[in-house]
């Protein structure tokens, strides 16, 4: 569990740490809205390549990635399965009963796996380059003109990156908890699936009590050092665009519409 690297920070100096973060947080929306274009190899290959000169630029290893996708891959392989199994398109390979493995189907569920794990891919590079402050500065800055109709930016913004930056912790937490609960006899892998949800009850508790210890402790720090949301607090990082996020931004527009124009 403590692969999952959703919600993590890796400080460094690539490109990728360098971009402002609204326009990195901007990035990774337009890539997910290009992806659902891509219908055939073609498309799917300009979005692979995308995605691994994005993972080069952040100057992350490779198979660092691969790691963190293994606790969600049973998510995707589900998904996938799925899709072959009701997937009734097509020229028909296999059927038993009402289950039907089409040539339609499996192209479809490929496609989908590799949606699924671009998007785990390119989501897990912003949040290695970029620290939560960031993030919440970011958010804040594009949330920015909803503040004309008195939508609470300053403490959405908070909100979020305060989420993102205890992901990683409840899950470290979670494991500890699992093994103190192993070495007490447990076994979190035996039993039917009612079963298995009893066991996890143990869990849920110390780790409802820990998350409400973080925040009370979280909000007596930020009361302490004077916290105040709003326009007169001050920063410390003033973050800009500069000509590395417009020309990565090019990039990307190009990508897209290559992808436009080449789907099927």
């Amino acid at each position: 569990m403590n692969k999952l690297l959703l919600g993590r920070y890796i400080p460094g100096d690539s490109i990728v740490h360098r971009m402002d973060p609204a326009s990195k947080i901007m990035l990774s929306i337009f890539f997910v809205l290009i992806i659902f274009f891509a219908n055939n190899v073609l498309t799917y290959g300009l979005m692979i390549g995308l995605a691994f000169v994005s993972v080069v630029a952040s100057k992350t290893p490779l198979r660092f990635f691969i790691r963190g996708i293994r606790p969600l891959i049973w998510v995707i392989i589900f998904t996938v399965v799925i899709q072959i199994l009701f997937d009734n398109t097509g020229r028909i390979i296999f059927k038993y009963g009402f289950l039907m493995v089409t040539d339609d189907g499996l192209k479809t569920a490929g496609f989908i796996f590799l949606r699924f794990l671009l998007i785990i891919i390119f989501s897990t590079v912003l949040t290695l380059t970029t620290d939560p402050l960031a993030i919440a500065t970011g958010i804040e800055k594009l949330l920015m003109p909803l503040k004309r109709f008195k939508f609470p930016v300053y403490t959405m913004s908070l909100m979020i990156s305060i989420s993102l930056r205890f992901v990683p912790t409840l899950m470290d937490e979670t494991e500890t908890i699992i093994k103190a609960q192993s070495s007490r006899g447990v076994n979190f892998k035996q039993g039917n699936i009612i079963v298995r949800a009893k066991k996890m009850v143990p869990i849920l508790i110390p780790l409802f009590i820990s998350s409400f210890k973080h925040a009370e402790g979280l909000g007596r720090a930020m009361e302490a050092r004077g916290y105040r949301d709003g326009d007169n607090r001050s920063r410390y990082h003033i973050y800009k665009v500069t000509k590395l996020d417009i020309y990565t931004w090019l990039i990307f527009i190009l990508v897209g519409i290559l992808v436009i124009t080449f789907r099927g």
